[in-house]
């Protein structure tokens, strides 16, 4: 209540007013102040088999559906489902639980492609479905990844946690520079 009737003071004083309001929103800005927002993250939230995981919006290019028409790779894992051409560009198809060696990704209406927005490796990872934009405050991340079923814990880096809700951080770029995703040829 005192932060307003402060303002209320420099009515008279437009300028005064307006420098005030500078200084706290920058203030605010820098995390300094009573009126410091807290820090959101906000990342792309997926399932794979019937574990939901999120992964950092910066890491997403976009989210397709699953192409009509693939081009099998010969010589290729079975994980690398082929190469689909997406609007002019070619994008590897991978099949993130066969290649975590969880099984096979039942291709359904909800199965949907993550483009990787890395610079240097091109990725489309096949999931079971993407869930939206998931918005977590600091507070509610943990260091500690969450245990689970897929086998992909080390691409884990902690976990918002939510109530009874626990969505482990997905780290996409760990994976496609991970030499098990580099080494696409079948053994």
């Amino acid at each position: 209540m005192a932060a307003t009737a402060d303002l209320a003071a420099l009515v008279e004083r437009p300028f005064a007013l307006l420098q005030e309001m500078e200084r706290r929103s920058r203030a605010a800005h820098a995390g300094q102040g009573a009126g410091a927002m807290p820090e959101e993250w906000v990342g792309v939230g997926f399932r794979i088999g019937e574990e939901q995981f999120v992964a950092s919006r910066e890491q997403v290019r976009e989210v397709l559906m699953l192409p009509d028409t693939m081009t099998r790779v010969p010589g290729a894992s079975r994980w690398l489902l082929g190469i689909a051409n997406l609007r002019g560009h070619l994008l590897p198809l991978v099949d993130i639980k066969l290649l975590l060696g969880s099984g096979r990704t039942t291709l359904r209406r909800t199965t949907r492609v993550i483009s990787v927005n890395h610079r240097e490796v091109p990725a489309g990872l096949v999931v079971d479905e993407v869930l939206g934009f998931r918005r977590f405050m600091d507070h509610e991340f943990a260091d500690e990844a969450a245990e689970t079923i897929v086998r992909c814990d080390r691409f884990l880096g902690g976990t918002f946690q939510r109530g009874d809700e626990s969505w482990p951080v997905f780290n996409l770029f760990d994976l496609v520079e991970s030499n098990m995703f580099l080494q696409a040829a079948a053994e």
